[in-house]
């Protein structure tokens, strides 16, 4: 009775350690979701700074496009708005970013407004901070899965349900904005000159090499007779008649 009694408690030892394991790893999981989601929220604020500079730079060169400006500023109105999920976020940094495309379309049309200073730093800049939130959008992505894989399968789930620990949903951009926003200023098409001291495919200081030229009469005759399969010899052509003498007609002898 006393060894049944024992063996009953370490079973019920051994399960509250394996529960307790298992509730703090999800825990651990969940902290983790929830800072790389700050990450995002941070380099999401830093852009939406740098798309509301950008459009005060260009109303300087294109006023006139209000249209597109209007559009590039309520779609970062609603993209900072606050108390969005993940997937709502996504969608209004989606949105955004086809404005803000539509807003550099604009930019091609005028050339001092592309070689301005502070809009190219601009641009530098917003192309970096895509590329960080691209990172953190990754790092983020990967906690939830690895959360939702626990909060699903068998028996962590166990656990995540007695304590309401549900599934977190992912920061995904969809479609056509998906790809970040990409500005070439016409520099994309444009052709590279080789290197210098290159022309041609022959590098400079080489002479080209010489064409062979034809062998004459006497070197044709010298090398014998053309061997067997090679093409003739074409034969050569009859002096031009003199004036006032007829076609056919022979030359006077020479005494």
């Amino acid at each position: 009775m006393v060894i049944a009694l024992i063996v009953i408690g370490v079973i019920v030892v051994l399960l509250l350690l394996w529960a307790v394991g298992v509730y703090n790893g999800l825990i651990k999981l969940r902290n983790l979701v929830q800072e790389a989601w700050r990450q995002i929220d941070v380099e999401l604020k830093r852009r939406h700074d740098l798309i509301g500079n950008l459009v005060e730079t260009v109303k300087g060169y294109a006023a006139h496009e209000r249209g597109t400006l209007e559009d590039v500023m309520k779609a970062r109105s609603a993209a900072m708005a606050g108390g969005q999920s993940p997937a709502q976020q996504a969608q209004s940094e989606g949105l955004l970013s086809q404005a803000l495309g539509r807003l550099i379309a604009v930019a091609e049309a005028y050339p001092d407004l592309k070689a301005n200073q502070n809009f190219m730093a601009l641009q530098q800049e917003l192309t970096s901070t895509e590329d960080r939130i691209a990172s953190a959008r990754r790092y983020y992505n990967a906690n939830v899965r690895e959360l939702n894989t626990k909060v699903e399968t068998v028996p962590s789930n166990i656990i995540a349900g007695m304590f309401n620990i549900g599934r977190e949903e992912y920061f995904e951009v969809e479609g056509e904005e998906r790809d970040p926003v990409k500005v070439d200023f016409g520099q994309r098409d444009a052709t590279i000159p080789p290197p210098s001291g290159y022309a041609g495919g022959t590098p400079a200081g080489d002479p080209a090499p010489p064409a062979p030229s034809a062998p004459s009469a006497g070197e044709a005759s010298a090398a014998g007779p053309a061997p067997e399969g090679a093409a003739p010899t074409p034969p050569p052509a009859a002096p031009e008649p003199q004036p006032g003498q007829s076609q056919g007609q022979q030359p006077p002898q020479q005494p």
